[in-house]
């Protein structure tokens, strides 16, 4: 998957964490939006400027970045 379509890290916003492109949303809020029981809907209505395909996008990301740790 091309996670640069929707997803850039930046060292000048949000502290160069992963963010969604043209907003000061990061990947961990989205996560964290879902974790506490937002759906997607939910979500979508607080900040028009994501999308489902956004959403998912984060949620492979962080699932991608997951699967990378390896244990020493």
């Amino acid at each position: 998957m091309n996670y640069s379509k929707y997803i850039e890290i930046n060292p000048e916003i949000r502290f160069g964490k992963p963010i969604i492109k043209g907003t000061r949303i990061s990947v961990y809020d989205v996560l964290n939006w879902l974790s506490q029981g937002m759906s997607k809907e939910e979500i979508i209505e607080d900040f028009p400027e994501l999308s489902e395909e956004k959403i998912n996008t984060s949620l492979s990301f962080a699932a991608h970045r997951e699967n990378r740790i390896r244990v020493a």
